[in-house]
């Protein structure tokens, strides 16, 4: 009797299947961002009679609970402080490195109040460029870098957060070893989306405003950026989006961020500010009718050159 042999064929598939569209919507667009820290972020120490108040606490920490009860907010921190002044201690429950600890904390009573020697933050407000929205699932990327608190040098773990309309008022010029930046307006109204996620790439979430004056751009491939002539979207008055000229001089494949190197050579952005400012983070870069990248830092020491993120890698982590 012959035996009958089936071949069963297996499909691998890689573990990272990305779906976004080969199509985006295009940005440029300013907005206003603002998150809330996953707890109360501690970014620095007061001296209260001429002294530091002692603890095992550290500038990046994450306060998640005041005597086990969680605190989410300023608010909530200094009520729960308040039940405790007569004991003139706490107990602290703080996250770092994504382990949680538990220590007290003095209570130090100085000019009729209790004081804990703590300078904290329980959100973080700015303003930033959007990249790009997906038409199909409507996931936006923004900044091109992650949001990090200056005082601390920490990036900030998000609890919820927003983008929001902003116009563009006024420019502080960037110059050697100073960068510049957008002074804008806040319109806390009028929200554009959510965030979901703060990460090294971007800040991502759900584009949830109108998208129909939007702009669809083919997505260019890594293998499509070539050294030379590019262009950048950004705003500099109001909400109008302009398009300037910059030249790309280098492409490094082996970097996770930081991928492209550019000058500016449109003279009417370098008249206006001087190089690349804070706020112009995000800002999509054209090049041959598709976007390949997106900026993300200035070079302080030489402010007319800045750094750029391949989309695709954005794009990558828009989709995780």
């Amino acid at each position: 009797m012959k035996k009958l042999i089936i071949l069963i064929s297996i499909l691998i598939f890689p573990l990272n299947v990305f779906a976004y569209s080969d199509h985006i919507l295009l940005g440029g667009n300013t907005i206003g961002i603002e998150v809330s820290s996953d707890g109360i972020l501690i970014v620095g120490f007061y001296k209260i009679n001429g002294k530091y108040n002692k603890s095992d606490l550290k500038i990046g920490d994450y306060i998640k609970k005041i005597n086990n009860k969680d605190v989410y907010t300023l608010n909530d921190l200094t009520n729960e402080i308040e039940k405790y002044t007569k004991d003139k201690v706490v107990s602290v429950t703080y996250k770092r490195n994504n382990k949680e600890y538990t220590t007290n904390l003095n209570l130090v009573y100085d000019n009729d109040i209790y004081k804990t020697g703590l300078f904290v933050k329980d959100g973080i407000i700015g303003i930033g460029t959007l990249t790009y929205v997906d038409p199909k699932t409507k996931i936006y990327g923004a900044l091109g870098h992650e949001i990090v608190e200056s005082n601390s040098n920490s990036i900030v773990e998000i609890k919820d957060g927003s983008i929001f309309k902003n116009e563009i008022l006024s420019i502080d010029k960037s110059y050697i070893n100073h960068a510049g930046s957008k002074n804008a307006k806040y319109y806390y109204n009028k929200v554009f989306g959510n965030i979901l996620k703060n990460t090294s790439y971007g800040i991502f979430g759900i584009y949830n405003s109108d998208i129909n004056d939007m702009k669809l751009i083919e997505v260019g491939s890594i293998d499509d950026i070539k050294i030379g002539k590019s262009y950048i979207y950004t705003v500099l008055t109001k909400d109008k989006v302009e398009e300037f000229e910059i030249n790309i001089v280098s492409i490094n494949e082996n970097l996770n961020t930081k991928n492209i190197v550019f000058e500016i050579v449109d003279e009417k952005l370098l008249d206006i500010t001087g190089g690349i400012i804070q706020g112009m983070s995000g800002s999509p870069i054209i090049q041959n009718n598709k976007i390949v990248g997106v900026v993300t830092h200035v070079i302080v020491d030489n402010p007319k050159m800045g750094y750029g993120l391949f989309i695709e890698s954005m794009l990558e982590e828009g989709e995780k």
